[in-house]
C-alpha cells in the first residue's frame, strides 16, 4: 500500500518535470522564451490536455509560493533607503497607471460588452493587476532589473501588489451578501498585520538568524530562511493581503542584514523551481472547454482589454518623461493580467458580485494574456529595432581612414582611447542608434552601420584601412565580418575581440591577425592584485603572471590543433608544491 501511495505521489511530479524539460528548452530554442514553454507544458498536462491532472487550482495555489519567494529575493535587493527613494515612482507612476487603467477597462467592459457597473469594475481591476511573475522573469532574463526602466517597472508592480487590499475591500462593499462593514474591518486587520510584520522584521530577525548561525548547521539556516518567507506570506494572507507583499517586506527588512547573501543563496533553488511550477499551473488552469464555447467573446474581450490597458500604460509612461521607445517597451510587458486577478475574481464570486460563468470568462482572458505576453514582447522588440529613430544619427558614407572600429560598446570605447590619444585617423560604426546618440553627448563621432554587411564595410573605409578592429559582442557576427574582410579587404589586418575561449579558437583557425578575450586582461590583473594583497613581492607577481600567460598561450595553441580538452594539463588545478617566494613570513606556501 505504501509503495502504491508513493508511486501515485511521484507519478504526477514526473509528468510535470518531463513536460517542462521537453517544452522549455524547445521554446527557448525557438526564441519564444521559457515562460511560454511552461504555459504550453501546463496546457498539455492539465485537465484540458492529455495529462493526469484534474485539479489545476490546487497546484496553482501551491505554486504561488514561487511568486512569494521571487518577491522575497527582490526585497533582499532593495534596502529601505532605496525603497524610500522609489516612493515617488511607486505612489506617482504606479498610482497613475493603475487608476487610469482601471477607469479605462471598467468603461470598456460596461460600454463595449454591456456588463453591469460592478461587474465591469471587477473585470477591469483584475486585468489591471499585471503578472509579477511574468514581468519579473522577463526583467531578470534580460538583465534589466537594476536599470532605471527596470526599477520603474518594479515600482509599478509593488503598487499593484498594494492595491489588492483596497480592491478586496471594494469587493466587500459591492457584495450583496455583506453589509459593507467588512471592508473597514479588512483595512484595519491589514494595517495591524503590516505593523506587526514591520516590528518583527526590524527587531527580531537579525537576532533570530544570529542564533541559528551559532548552530553551524547549513540546513538549519535554510529552514530558518524558509520559515521567515512562509511565515510572512501566511500572515499577510490571513490578514487579507497578498502573500507576495508579505514576503517582499520581509526581504526588504533583511536586506541590510549580514546574513542576506547566505539567505538568498538558500532560497534561490526553491524560488526557481516553484516559479516554473507556477507557470505550469497557470497553463493547467486554462479551460479549453470555455475557450471552445465562448471563443468569440474571449477574443473580443482579450483584444479590448489589452488595447485599453496598453493605451493607458503608454500614455502614463510618456507623461512621466519616458521616451517613445521606453514607453512601448514597458507597454509590451504590462499588457497582461496577473495572478492576483484570480484572487480578486474568486473573492467577487464568493461575495456574489460576479457569477461562476463570468469568473471563468475573466480568468481565461487573464491566462490567455499571460501566455501571449512573451510573443507580444518579441514582436515589440523586433518592431522597435526595425523602426529605431535615426534622429541625430549619420550613416557611414565614403569614409577614408587608417583604422575602422566596428562596435562602440564598453569594449570598443576603451579600445578607441589609445588610438585617439595619438591622433589616429579612426572611423567608428555601430548599429545601435541609441548608443550612437549617447556617444555624441560625450563628443564622439560614431556612424550608423552594420559591420556584417559588405556594402557598409565599403562605405566605412574598409577598402583603404590599414586595420579593422572588430569589437562587437556577437561571436557569430564577428566571424561573419572576418570572413567578409579576408575576402574583400585583404590589405587590412584584423584585430578581433573574442567572446570566450571557444570563440578565440575559431578566430585563430580563421586566420585573424590578433584576437583577445574580452575578460582575460582584467582577470590577469585581478589575480595579480590578489597576490599583492597577500604580501607577495612585485618580482614574484610578474613571474607568476608570465607563467600563466605562457601556459595560456600554449594551451590555446594546442586547442587550435585539437579540441576543447587539449592542453588541460597546463591548467593550475591544485596548489603549487613550492612557495612562490613572497616577502619573508608572508604569503601562503601553497597558493
Amino acid at each position: 500500500m505504501a509503495e502504491a501511495s508513493l508511486g501515485q505521489t511521484i507519478a504526477p511530479a514526473i509528468v510535470l518535470m518531463g513536460a517542462a524539460v521537453v517544452a522549455v528548452p524547445l521554446f527557448r530554442r525557438l526564441g519564444l522564451g521559457s515562460v511560454l514553454g511552461y504555459f504550453a507544458a501546463g496546457v498539455l498536462v492539465g485537465p484540458s490536455g492529455l495529462g493526469p491532472f484534474t485539479d489545476a487550482q490546487s497546484t496553482l495555489h501551491f505554486s504561488e509560493l514561487g511568486v512569494v519567494m521571487f518577491l522575497f529575493v527582490i526585497g533582499l535587493e532593495l534596502r529601505p533607503p532605496k525603497l524610500w527613494a522609489m516612493r515617488g515612482q511607486i505612489f506617482g507612476l504606479g498610482l497613475a497607471q493603475v487608476a487610469g487603467a482601471i477607469a479605462a477597462l471598467a468603461l470598456t467592459g460596461a460600454v463595449g460588452f454591456g456588463l453591469p457597473g460592478p461587474v465591469a469594475f471587477i473585470a477591469g481591476a483584475g486585468f489591471v493587476l499585471s503578472s509579477t511573475a511574468v514581468i519579473m522573469s522577463v526583467l531578470q532574463d534580460r538583465g534589466e532589473m537594476s536599470s532605471a526602466e527596470g526599477q520603474k517597472s518594479v515600482a509599478i508592480l509593488l503598487f499593484e501588489d498594494l492595491m489588492i487590499v483596497p480592491l478586496l475591500a471594494v469587493v466587500a462593499f459591492l457584495s450583496p451578501l455583506s453589509d459593507g462593514q467588512a471592508g473597514w474591518t479588512a483595512v484595519l486587520v491589514a494595517g495591524a498585520a503590516l505593523s506587526a510584520l514591520l516590528v518583527v522584521s526590524r527587531w527580531a530577525l537579525n537576532p533570530f538568524f544570529a542564533l541559528l548561525a551559532r548552530a553551524r548547521a547549513r540546513e538549519v539556516l535554510t529552514a530558518g530562511a524558509l520559515l521567515v518567507v512562509l511565515g510572512a506570506a501566511l500572515l499577510m494572507e490571513v490578514a487579507g493581503l497578498s502573500m507576495a507583499m508579505g514576503a517582499f517586506l520581509a526581504g526588504v527588512m533583511l536586506s541590510s542584514s549580514s546574513y542576506r547573501n547566505q539567505i538568498e543563496s538558500d532560497i534561490e533553488p526553491f524560488r526557481g523551481l516553484l516559479m516554473g511550477l507556477f507557470f505550469l499551473a497557470v497553463g493547467m488552469s486554462l479551460d479549453l472547454t470555455v475557450v471552445a464555447a465562448e471563443w468569440r467573446l474571449l477574443l473580443a474581450m482579450l483584444a479590448a482589454f489589452t488595447v485599453g490597458k496598453g493605451v493607458v500604460v503608454y500614455a502614463v509612461a510618456r507623461l512621466f518623461g519616458g521616451s517613445s521607445h521606453q514607453a512601448l517597451h514597458r507597454t509590451s510587458m504590462f499588457l497582461q493580467g496577473g495572478e492576483f486577478a484570480f484572487v480578486l475574481y474568486a473573492a467577487a464570486t464568493s461575495g456574489g458580485v460576479i457569477d461562476v460563468r463570468e469568473n471563468a470568462l475573466f480568468s481565461t482572458v487573464v491566462i490567455l494574456s499571460m501566455a501571449l505576453t512573451p510573443l507580444l514582447m518579441i514582436a515589440t522588440d523586433k518592431l522597435l529595432r526595425a523602426h529605431a529613430s535615426m534622429d541625430g544619427v549619420d550613416v557611414a558614407r565614403d569614409l577614408k581612414v587608417r583604422i575602422l572600429l566596428i562596435g562602440f560598446g564598453r569594449f570598443g570605447q576603451i579600445a578607441s582611447q589609445t588610438l585617439l590619444s595619438r591622433g589616429i585617423d579612426l572611423a567608428v560604426i555601430d548599429k545601435e542608434p541609441d548608443r550612437i546618440r549617447d556617444a555624441s553627448r560625450y563628443g564622439f563621432k560614431v556612424y550608423f552601420g552594420d559591420g556584417a554587411r559588405l556594402d557598409v564595410l565599403r562605405q566605412s573605409g574598409a577598402g583603404v584601412a590599414d586595420a579593422i578592429m572588430i569589437c562587437i559582442d556577437d561571436p557569430k557576427a564577428a566571424l561573419q565580418i572576418v570572413e567578409l574582410a579576408q575576402h574583400e579587404f585583404p590589405q587590412a589586418r584584423l584585430l578581433v575581440r573574442s567572446y570566450d575561449r571557444g570563440h578565440a579558437v575559431d578566430l585563430i583557425r580563421a586566420g585573424v591577425d590578433y584576437q583577445i578575450r574580452e575578460t582575460v586582461e582584467s582577470a590577469y590583473l585581478m589575480g595579480a592584485e590578489g597576490l599583492r594583497t597577500l604580501g607577495f613581492a612585485d618580482v614574484d607577481i610578474e613571474e607568476a603572471a608570465e607563467d600563466i600567460r605562457r601556459r595560456d598561450t600554449e594551451r590555446l595553441a594546442e586547442q587550435v590543433q585539437g579540441d576543447a580538452m587539449s592542453g588541460s594539463d597546463r591548467l593550475h588545478i591544485q596548489p603549487v608544491p613550492e612557495p612562490l617566494g613572497g616577502v619573508s613570513g608572508q604569503g601562503p606556501a601553497h597558493s
